[in-house]
């Protein structure tokens, strides 16, 4: 996500067009807002800082921005946020109700840690509970952001975009590392009895056939 300076960088656009745009005009807006992205990313790449937020920033605001010049009105900037977070939204409860909770999914694909967790019914269930918190962000931000477009409100939209953004993943992020530490922890549990149960079946076998037990095991 980039950070604090993400969090800093991805609100400068969305300021300067609705500066410009109370000040000037709305095709100025469209461009100052640009023309904030590219700045953003050519000084991420000189300070030699990750450019992959940069640049999907840039994505973002281009999308923006056009949709904004093809409806002819400010707040149209805000319309593609507004409607991509109701689209998150479904994806991540569908993928609940499909049993693959997309928290879950996303960290196991981006630590390799695999899909275990799938196959432990309180493993899954914690990560549920992780992927609802992400949904219900992005419902909030779709129900606040979608009352505001519809009244006109484009400088409070500008608001809202930045408060309901990052803050608010923190808090769903807090529930994600909640679910990944219980599910690890559920995990390293069951190996350890999955170890012991193997010992103790050695153990018996060996008592069986009439062997002295291995050190260390379960009499």
């Amino acid at each position: 996500m980039g950070g604090v300076s993400g969090l800093f960088y991805s609100s400068v656009p969305v300021i300067v067009f609705v500066l410009a745009n109370s000040l000037f005009n709305l095709t100025t807006a469209i461009w100052a807002s640009l023309g904030s992205a590219v700045a953003i990313t050519i000084l991420r790449l000189v300070r030699k800082e990750p450019l992959q937020p940069a640049i999907s920033g840039f994505f973002g605001v281009a999308i923006a921005a056009f949709i904004a010049y093809r409806t002819g009105s400010a707040k149209g900037f805000f319309l593609f946020g507004i409607w991509a977070s109701l689209v998150y939204c479904g994806a991540l409860v569908i993928s609940v109700l499909a049993r693959w909770p997309l928290a879950g999914v996303v960290w196991s694909y981006l630590n390799g840690s695999g899909m275990a967790w799938r196959k432990d019914k309180v493993s899954r269930r914690g990560y549920d509970i992780a992927t609802l918190a992400l949904a219900a962000v992005f419902a909030a931000r779709f129900v606040v952001q979608q009352w505001l477009y519809a009244e006109d409100y484009t400088g409070w939209l500008a608001f809202a975009k930045i408060a309901m953004g990052y803050p608010l993943y923190g808090l769903a992020l807090l529930v994600v590392v909640w679910a990944v530490r219980r599910a690890d922890k559920r995990l390293k549990e069951l190996d350890t009895e999955e170890e012991l149960s193997d010992a103790e079946i050695e153990a018996r076998l060996r008592v069986k056939y009439g062997e002295s037990p291995a050190p260390g095991t379960p009499q």
